[in-house]
């Protein structure tokens, strides 16, 4: 398929999000820290300060007012998380859930020092549903958010590292960061730190790579390995943990070995009986096995590849929420003159299949007559568009294309249409 258009490729320098997060050029973060070294960004050399995306009054109306359940928070006490069922019970009349979070229990946990973990809220809490899509889409990588809530003197949680990377974002409060060179360089998902507590808790030890306390608006971006410890200072304090699951070389591996099952020769049964503890009986299977390897890797084309790892990547980021009734309203009533525009975040590939235009979306695809080619084009490039002054369909024909496209979430109604 010869592909016409791609939402993600945009520039490193044009990315807003991250020089929200960052007090470097985005090609120089790119270039010097991304994936490799931490970096601190004081708030006096970021473009605002965060306290649009979350504060402790929003903290709390998520605590008593929205309805939470687990696991969309969790609490600490000394390092260890505990049991749900200390912080939640059910939801009364006419709900019937027995995990919804009970505002009286929290508060009671965060008087005694208890951390506050509130997760998915990139799913949430509108602000940072917004931050989380921006981010993604110029990182090219999927990214979560959750919130971590310190009572005063306190720390939530001993050094560890994370198997993703790390933006930290101080909204309230003062805390003091620990960080400490990696005992495993860029660990993949399955590599806990638990499987490397003793290493930890030796270089936590050692004197630290980084020991700063950040205020409200400074920011700290971390690499996946990196050891970290935070402890609240003299007040409540709250940061946005902005977790990045990279996409590493080993995600091309995993896709080329899913491609690779599709040759029958390794799919090959090994022999009745044989020892697969025995070395000796392994060796010649083996030996054929990574011959058949070497031969499957290299006729697999890169656009195979491509299409398994971007199913990964688009499975794990969200576009920019629609609400469905007025969708569904906009899609029933459009019409000449009207203006829409590409929903924020929505992933895609366009490619011409013959004499079709096809249209790949996130779990699903849309083949339309290559005729439909230079309006998609138009539609998607990302900029508002109206009904009427699309190239290459008359207006009628516009209208039953765009209609398709609300219905699929692909576009939305431009604001004021």
């Amino acid at each position: 398929m010869t592909a016409l258009a791609d939402p993600v490729g945009q520039s490193v320098s044009d990315c807003p999000t991250v020089r929200r997060c960052v007090a470097v050029a985005p090609e120089v973060f790119a270039a010097e820290h991304w994936g490799r070294r931490p970096l601190v960004s004081p708030a006096a050399e970021l473009p605002r300060p965060f306290d649009d995306l979350l504060t402790l009054a929003d903290v709390d109306e998520l605590l008593s007012r929205r309805g939470l359940r687990t696991p969309f928070l969790r609490v600490a006490r000394n390092g260890d998380v505990i049991s749900s069922d200390q912080f939640t019970r059910g939801g009364g009349v006419g709900a019937e859930v027995a995990d919804q979070v009970g505002d009286d229990q929290v508060a009671r946990l965060f008087d005694q020092g208890c951390t506050l973990v509130l997760q998915g809220l990139h799913r949430l809490w509108p602000p940072l549903i917004e931050l989380a899509g921006r981010l993604s889409s110029e990182l090219g990588h999927p990214a979560q958010i959750n919130a971590y809530i310190t009572p005063p003197s306190s720390q939530g949680f001993a050094a560890h590292f994370d198997v993703h990377d790390v933006f930290v974002l101080q909204v309230a409060g003062q805390k003091r960061w620990r960080v400490h060179e990696p005992v495993h360089e860029d660990p993949l998902r399955s590599h806990h730190w638990d499987k490397y507590r003793d290493q930890v808790a030796e270089r936590a030890g050692e004197s630290p790579v980084i020991d700063r306390v950040l205020s409200p608006g400074d920011a700290l971006y971390l690499p996946r390995g990196y050891l970290h410890s935070a402890k609240a200072l003299g007040e409540v304090s709250a940061h946005l943990t902005v977790g990045v699951h990279v996409l590493t070389r080993y995600a091309l591996v995993e896709a080329l070995l899913g491609l690779a099952g599709a040759e029958r020769d390794l799919r090959t049964t090994l022999p009745l009986g044989i020892d697969a503890a025995d070395p000796d009986q392994i060796a010649p299977h083996l030996a054929e096995t990574v011959e058949v390897l070497a031969r499957v890797l290299g006729e697999i084309a890169p656009g195979e590849v491509a299409r398994r790892v971007r199913d990964r990547v688009w499975s794990g980021s969200r576009p920019q929420p629609l609400a469905p009734i007025a969708q569904a309203a906009a899609a029933s009533s459009v019409r000449v003159g009207d203006g829409v525009r590409l929903r924020e975040g929505v992933r895609f590939r366009l490619g011409f299949e013959g004499e079709s235009v096809v249209l790949e979306l996130p779990g699903n695809q849309l083949t339309l007559p290559a005729s439909t080619g230079p309006a998609l084009a138009t539609l998607l490039a990302g900029a508002s568009c109206v009904i009427g002054e699309l190239p290459g369909l008359p207006g009628a024909d516009q209208v039953v294309l765009v209609r398709r496209l609300l219905r699929e979430g692909v576009l939305v109604p431009a604001c004021g249409s």
